[in-house]
């Protein structure tokens, strides 16, 4: 039994037509049932809506049919975002049902996805950020091997899988530099800056054997059982670290990504400068963070100007 087969309360409502493209699913892609029941709620959905419109079956809608029916789900509160995910739910459909010549014409062929919300990244202040950075406690290996994390992280804007996955040779301590494997297979030189240099430097001396005597792994951050860092156990240091710094902003893996980013806007750094330093292909990927700097730019004028 396929294990996306609807529970029995919902198959009274669920088409034959949908059912099939849902098996067809699971068999080809294999797809999680979380992601099954998404295609089946947004099939589900437009079929009861062209139900009450006089249609009475998911083939006979027509392109305005579609256009109307996003339309309604937006004028409804639907973000731009889920929007987008329930033309896209709609369009394997049709795309389904005329490869199987149920249908000769999609249409969903001509309606345009709209562009989903792009919401501008958190950013810690640059006191929080401070407090962040004094948090772990510098008397343990531990401690030093939080620290430094915390100082390479936004002293380069890696992103948390970039650091922990950072390897020894990797690193450039007389250049002052890192070497980094990005998305895409794609390396970026880095450089350090001073502070987090010398917490590396400090680091490599003198805690990282402190931690494993006989490290498992190349990896620069290790743990006391010699294995590399996970992304998963970073991310709850981050949490720890900032609970006990008495930070109360909502964190996410990339805060100290996105502080990095627009701490350096914020003092003049040019876009494209931030764009190789993040590793960004397209550049229209970093000028999100050109929003944060305005914003910035705009509550200190309001603040410090006679007139703002």
């Amino acid at each position: 039994m396929p294990v996306h087969e609807p529970r029995a309360t919902e198959v009274a409502e669920l088409p034959a037509v949908v059912a099939g493209f849902l098996d067809a699913l699971w068999m080809e892609r294999g797809l999680a049932e979380n992601t099954l029941a998404a295609y089946r709620s947004d099939l589900q959905g437009f079929d009861a809506w062209l139900k009450r419109r006089g249609r009475h079956h998911l083939l006979e809608a027509g392109r305005a049919d579609v256009m109307g029916y996003l339309a309604a789900r937006v004028a409804g509160g639907a973000s731009r975002r889920t929007s987008a995910r329930l033309l896209s739910s709609l369009r394997r459909f049709y795309r389904y049902q005329i490869r199987q010549g149920a249908m000769t014409e999609d249409p969903t062929a001509r309606v345009d996805a709209p562009k989903p919300d792009r919401p501008l990244p958190g950013a810690l202040t640059e006191s929080d950020i401070d407090r962040l950075l004094a948090a772990p406690d510098e008397h343990t290996p531990m401690g030093r091997r939080d620290r430094c994390m915390l100082e390479v992280l936004y002293a380069t804007g890696l992103r948390v899988s970039e650091l922990v996955d950072l390897q020894l040779d990797e690193v450039n301590l007389r250049q002052g530099v890192v070497r980094v494997t990005g998305k895409g297979g794609r390396e970026r030189l880095v450089p350090l800056g001073e502070q987090a240099q010398d917490a590396l430097a400090d680091y490599l001396e003198q805690f990282r054997g402190a931690l494993s005597a006989r490290p498992k792994t190349r990896a620069v951050f290790i743990t006391a059982r010699g294995t590399g860092m996970t992304r998963q156990a970073f991310w709850y240091l981050i949490r720890r670290h900032a609970v006990s710094a008495g930070i109360q902003q909502p964190l996410s893996p990339h805060t100290l990504r996105h502080s990095f980013a627009t701490h350096l806007l914020n003092h003049g750094a040019d876009l494209r400068v931030v764009q190789m330093l993040l590793g960004h292909s397209d550049l229209s990927t970093t000028q999100i963070y050109t929003h944060v700097a305005r914003a910035r730019l705009q509550t200190l004028h309001a603040e410090h100007h006679p007139r703002g």
